[in-house]
């Protein structure tokens, strides 16, 4: 499927099975696929935005206001994503056994009510418990990654991630630019400065609430409906098409959706007519015949009656157990994305949290607001670079013969080069803005590339436990969030940021390096390909 301007806007072909569709409507909000497409990436946004509603006044205002220490700020940093690392570990499942809308809005409206408490913060140990909470918020991106996978199919499915999670994390940028700008606001009203900060969390607390609502109002859990009838949606469609069910056989058992035996079907049976769809869709899906011609409709791409018992037998999420889950979890694959997220979505959440106070410590002369709205690029530089690498990816796919090591190096090539750039700034740790802002932007490409790049791999892998893996993935990019605000905690008090860059560009290269011969899939795995 070549790339047209009309895909912007035109309803899109789907899957004939799973009804994902095969490209992104964009500018179709009306379109129930560009509906998902922008509450996805809108929902994360405003969750990212109000998560990070604390650093931008942190360093100066909040800070004096409250009494704080330096070492207390990067404690609160290190604090603040250490509930969303649980959250997201929670989150994958739950988005598979209840579907990832409902996740979706419900930590949305969970998370409101922290943030709308952090008025009432008075010291450090307040301001730790807030941003722990508030923290429920960054879960969102679990759900939303998994909601967008749930809605386009593999062709596009990276470049749909990367937009939605990209879009998303320049949610980061925004509250380097909005924070600011809405205290001065307050501030030439005549409030105290203590008094503007607080009410500066006014803005983001009305967006994330509204958002939560809507989403569930007016958003399905999956393209063909309900979330607990995906299974049979997916069986009654193989059977519209011409792809009859059949009766599972004890020589092809099937127990659970994409662990199936490597045996081929079974042929009809002996007297020619349609056998029953066995609906206990949540230990076993109907195995298939094989039609010679399947039947198409408006709007569906034509698939061959074996890629669509492939999508049916293979990548329809079920109901995760814990044998599932821990499977899924030791799997060298799970490894590779939680390592390389860890890479690149912890250094961005670590970098994000402290670069006003290094653009400050290393020019005196900026302002606060001027300083966070230099901060704010790295943040809206998202709004390129993340959807810049799932496309990339896609691209690579899609043109050279669905070679997943493709995408796989991608990732590599963009953790290497991240970590060099990271390197060469702590080393020289300039002190000219132009060549600052110009490494730093040059950084962000890769690092935020990266990230794009690493959820354009994950819906192949584990397609049936996909909830299961984007969590593991997320909590992962937490976790690296987390060491990497310990390692920027511990350079001389949380000062010195240039040491903590280039320690950080180091790991980054050496874990890179150390997971590249992890192959892209798990090895006999059915759908994903």
């Amino acid at each position: 499927m070549g790339l047209k301007f009309a895909h912007l806007y035109q309803a899109p072909e789907v899957n004939p099975v799973n009804k994902k569709a095969r490209s992104v409507p964009f500018l179709n909000p009306i379109n129930v696929y560009g509906r998902v497409f922008f509450f996805a990436w809108f929902g994360f946004m405003i969750a990212f935005w109000a998560w990070y509603t604390f650093p931008p006044l942190l360093t100066l205002t909040i800070k004096k206001d409250l009494n704080l220490t330096q070492p207390e700020v990067a404690n609160s940093n290190i604090v603040s994503l250490c509930a969303t690392l649980l959250v997201r570990v929670v989150a994958g499942p739950l988005c598979d056994r209840f579907g990832s809308r409902k996740v979706f809005g419900g930590l949305l409206l969970v998370g409101s009510i922290p943030l709308g408490l952090a008025p009432l913060v008075k010291n450090a140990t307040g301001l730790y418990v807030s941003r722990f909470f508030i923290g429920i918020l960054g879960g969102t991106f679990v759900p939303c990654q998994v909601w967008s996978t749930g809605f386009f199919d593999k062709n596009v499915v990276g470049t749909a991630n990367a937009l939605t999670g990209g879009f998303g994390n320049a949610g980061g940028g925004i509250t380097y630019f909005i924070m600011p700008a809405v205290y001065d606001s307050f501030v030439a009203r005549g409030h105290t400065p203590g008094q503007s900060w607080r009410l500066t969390f006014i803005v983001p607390l009305i967006m994330v609430i509204t958002c939560g609502i809507t989403l569930l109002l007016f958003c399905p859990d999956t393209p063909t409906g309900r979330w607990e009838d995906r299974h049979l949606q997916a069986h009654e469609a193989l059977v519209i098409h011409g792809v009859e069910a059949t009766p599972p056989q004890s020589s092809a058992i099937v127990n659970v959706p994409g662990t199936i035996t490597d045996k081929p079907p079974s042929s009809p049976t002996a007297s020619g007519e349609k056998a029953p769809l066995d609906y206990d869709s949540e230990k076993k899906a109907p195995l298939a015949t094989v039609p010679s011609t399947p039947a198409t409709f408006d709007h569906e791409v034509q698939m061959s009656a074996t890629d669509m018992l492939t999508v049916a037998r293979g990548e329809i999420v079920v109901k995760p157990t814990l044998a599932e889950a821990l499977r899924v979890a030791a799997s060298p694959q799970t490894a590779f994305h939680v390592l390389t997220y860890m890479n690149s979505f912890g250094g961005e959440l670590a970098i994000n949290s402290i670069l006003a106070s290094y653009y400050i410590k290393n020019f005196p002369t900026l302002t606060q607001t001027t300083a966070a709205n230099w901060a704010a690029m790295f943040g809206f530089l998202n709004f390129i670079t993340r959807p810049l690498g799932g496309m990339i990816s896609d691209l690579l796919y899609n043109f050279c013969g669905k070679n997943l090591w493709l995408k796989k190096a991608w990732i590599i090539t963009c953790g290497v080069i991240t970590g060099v750039l990271l390197i060469i700034i702590g080393r020289l740790n300039p002190h000219d803005q132009s060549t600052m802002f110009g490494l730093v932007a040059l950084m962000a490409i890769f690092l935020e590339a990266g990230n794009g790049a690493n959820f354009s791999l994950v819906p192949h892998v584990h397609p049936f436990a996909n909830g299961i893996l984007s969590g593991l993935t997320g909590a992962g990019g937490n976790l690296g969030g987390v060491i990497f605000a310990i390692i920027f905690r511990f350079m001389d008090g949380g000062s010195n940021y240039a040491k903590g860059f280039w320690v950080i560009g180091c790991i980054q290269v050496g874990v890179s390096l150390a997971v590249s011969w992890i192959p892209p899939l798990p090895k006999g795995q059915i759908g994903g390909h």
